[in-house]
């Protein structure tokens, strides 16, 4: 069985991260999109919310599952018994970021990443940027769907 992990804080899940997940359907048997705590942003949203919001979106998909955890995400791989994280990515910046992490990734446990480009009327958005919109009392739904299931 070929299991992918979709690692990231969500905060929120937008329309981008959900057209990365229907991608990665098509090549692996069971993708789980893991919540990470991430020390160094602080969250809008509640955990739990996000949780649920991710799970709306994919219901009658046995195999997406949603997750949370805390730690290094190779550890919750090998827990999962996972070869492959999934990334996102929407131009070259995200790519030199994410090549770095991937590369440590192999070293410190021989886990590949799988990066998929964003479609491209998603690679504007950005979660930091939907965060600020939704505070300021902006409308975010062309950024998240089903908005309603996360506040």
């Amino acid at each position: 069985m070929k299991i992918g992990i979709f690692p990231g804080s969500f905060d929120p899940f937008t329309k981008g991260h959900e057209s990365i997940v229907i991608k990665a359907l098509d090549l692996f048997d069971k993708v789980y999109v893991a919540i990470g705590v991430n020390t160094q942003k602080k969250s809008l949203f509640e955990l739990e919310k996000r949780n649920n919001h991710i799970s709306s979106l994919f219901p009658n998909r046995g195999i997406v599952e949603v997750i949370h955890y805390e730690g290094l995400t190779v550890d919750l791989c090998k827990k999962l018994d996972a070869k492959f994280i999934i990334r996102g990515l929407r131009d070259s910046k995200d790519f030199e970021y994410e090549k770095s992490i991937a590369q440590m990734n192999f070293q410190l446990a021989g886990i590949e990443t799988v990066f998929f480009m964003t479609d491209p009327q998603f690679a504007p958005i950005n979660s930091s940027i939907v965060r600020e919109i939704y505070i300021h009392g902006g409308n975010v739904s062309a950024f998240v769907t089903k908005i309603e299931n996360l506040v």
